[in-house]
């Protein structure tokens, strides 16, 4: 029994390079690529924006998260095509929304940030949480990042820096309403503030 040689074996044929129009921070962006080109390699390789990095490649990690839309999602098995028409918000595109700023003083003060490769997808994921209004006690934030990795183990820091941020926002909600505004309270993921 003789086998076949490999270059002889059928083949997928790769899919013809095309025009793949994205909206990405808010900018029309063009590139010319083959459409089953993963999202993670147009951002960072084409248009420069690094923010999001590849961990994985198997949508598993959620260091590559992006919002598409408003949702967090990995942008690393995400094919180009599926995010035409789409507004697509990078961790870089992230970077004047005060949800972001609160997030990222949060982050700094717990420290929360580790060796630093996972923290821009966990940033988006938890931006779109807190974006969303949804619920910051430590149950829900857990869930809303269950989809990211941190190898370093800084997860229950991120919780306390996320319910940090939570509690930041809702201070400045309260501020701009004035002291007569609806009293918003979230529980917080490490007990008394210092505690570690």
């Amino acid at each position: 029994m003789t086998s076949t040689p490999e270059w002889c074996r059928p083949r997928a044929v790769p899919e013809p390079v095309r025009e793949v129009r994205l909206r990405v921070n808010g900018e029309s962006r063009t590139v010319v690529c083959r459409g089953d080109t993963p999202l993670l390699y147009l951002l960072r390789n084409d248009l420069g924006l690094r923010g999001s990095r590849f961990g994985c490649g198997l949508a598993q990690c959620g260091a590559c998260m992006v919002l598409l839309d408003g949702r967090a999602v990995p942008s690393c098995d995400l094919p180009a095509w599926a995010a035409e028409d789409h507004e697509v918000e990078t961790v870089e595109g992230l970077a004047p929304d005060p949800v972001m700023s609160a997030l990222q003083q949060a982050f700094l003060r717990r420290q929360a940030a580790q060796c630093g490769f996972c923290t821009s997808g966990i940033l988006v994921s938890a931006c779109a949480h807190l974006r969303a209004g949804a619920a910051t006690d430590p149950v829900s934030t857990a869930e809303a990042l269950e989809r990211n990795l941190c190898r370093c183990g800084s997860h229950g820091r991120v919780l306390a820096a996320v319910a940090d941020a939570a509690e930041a926002l809702q201070a400045a909600r309260r501020a701009e309403c004035g002291a007569d505004g609806p009293p918003v309270t979230a529980p917080r993921a490490d007990g008394p503030r210092g505690a570690r």
